[in-house]
C-alpha cells in the first residue's frame, strides 16, 4: 500500500533539523511520496534542497497570501522559477482574510500573478484560502483558472464551497482536522466529494491528526488523515490510499510518474 502527503513543509525548522527521522518514520507508514510547497522567495532554496536530496520529494514555488515580508514576485518570476525539474506547481497561493485588516488588494493582486504563471507554465496551482472563500473563487473564474487545474489544499470549507472547486476541474484536499471531533462540516465533505478527486495531507508541522493532536506533525501521520476518510466513506484504507495517490501523480505528473 502507497500513501502519498500531497502537502507539507519538510523545510521548515522544527522538520528539517530532523529530516532523516522524519523520513524513515514516512516510509515506515507507506508514505513514499511527498509534496513541499514554497511560502516565500527566500525560503525557496531550502525547499528545492530538500526536494533534490530526496527522489520523491517534489515541490512547488509560491508565495503565501499572508506573507507581507519578503519579494512579491511577478509572474515572469514565477514562470522562470517554475522551470526547475523538481518544481510541479504553483503555489501554495490564494486569499487569507482571517489574520490581516485593511485594503488586501494586494493578496488579490499576488493571488492573479500565481494563476497567469500557473497558465502559462501549464502547473497545477495550489489554492489556500481562509475567510476569503467567495473572493477566492471569484478571481479562479475571472482568470481562467479551470484552465490550469489544481488543489484547494487544506481544505475547511463547507460542501457549497467544495462544489464550486469541484466544477472548476479543482481537487480537494484533505488535513488532520478531518480526525477532530467539531469538524463536523468537514467530514461531510470527506464523505461526499468524488473520490477521483480527492487528495490527502498533513500541513505539517501544523495540524497534527488524532492521535496526535497538538503535537508537531509529520508526513508518516497521513495515515491517519486516509484512515478517518476511509472509515467515513465505508471503504479499506487501501481503497483510499490508492486513489488519492493515483489522483496525485494526475495532478502534479500528467505525463507519467517519474522513474
Amino acid at each position: 500500500m502507497m500513501l502519498v502527503d500531497s502537502h507539507c513543509h519538510l523545510d521548515f525548522p522544527e522538520l528539517h533539523e530532523q529530516l532523516p527521522q522524519l523520513i524513515e518514520a514516512m516510509k515506515m507508514q507507506g508514505v513514499e511520496w511527498v509534496l513541499c510547497p514554497g511560502v516565500t522567495l527566500e525560503r525557496l532554496s531550502s525547499v528545492l534542497a530538500v526536494a533534490e536530496a530526496n527522489p520523491h520529494i517534489y515541490a512547488a514555488v509560491g508565495v503565501h497570501p499572508d506573507t507581507q515580508e519578503g519579494k512579491d514576485p511577478t509572474v515572469d518570476e514565477l514562470v522562470a522559477l517554475a522551470a526547475h525539474p523538481k518544481i510541479v506547481a504553483i503555489g501554495e497561493t490564494g486569499l487569507d482574510y482571517y489574520r490581516l485588516e485593511g485594503d488586501l488588494e494586494w493578496q488579490r493582486t499576488r493571488f492573479r500573478r500565481h494563476i497567469q504563471a500557473a497558465r502559462i507554465t501549464d502547473k497545477p496551482l495550489i489554492i489556500h484560502t481562509r475567510a476569503a472563500s467567495s473572493d477566492t473563487l471569484a478571481i479562479l473564474h475571472e482568470e481562467g483558472a479551470n484552465e490550469a487545474r489544481g488543489v484547494f489544499h487544506c481544505f475547511t470549507e463547507d460542501m457549497d464551497v467544495a462544489r464550486q472547486a469541484l466544477d472548476l476541474g479543482f481537487f480537494i484536499s484533505i488535513s488532520g482536522i478531518v480526525t477532530f471531533k467539531n469538524a463536523v462540516a468537514l467530514k461531510e465533505v470527506a464523505r461526499m466529494i468524488p473520490l477521483d478527486r480527492l487528495l490527502v495531507e498533513t500541513d505539517a508541522p501544523y495540524l497534527a491528526p488524532v492521535p496526535h493532536r497538538g503535537k508537531l506533525n509529520q508526513p508518516a501521520y497521513v495515515r491517519y488523515v486516509a484512515e478517518e476518510i476511509a472509515r467515513l466513506r465505508g471503504l479499506t484504507l487501501e481503497a483510499v490510499a490508492e486513489a488519492t495517490s493515483r489522483n496525485f501523480f494526475a495532478l502534479f505528473f500528467p505525463g507519467g510518474i517519474p522513474a
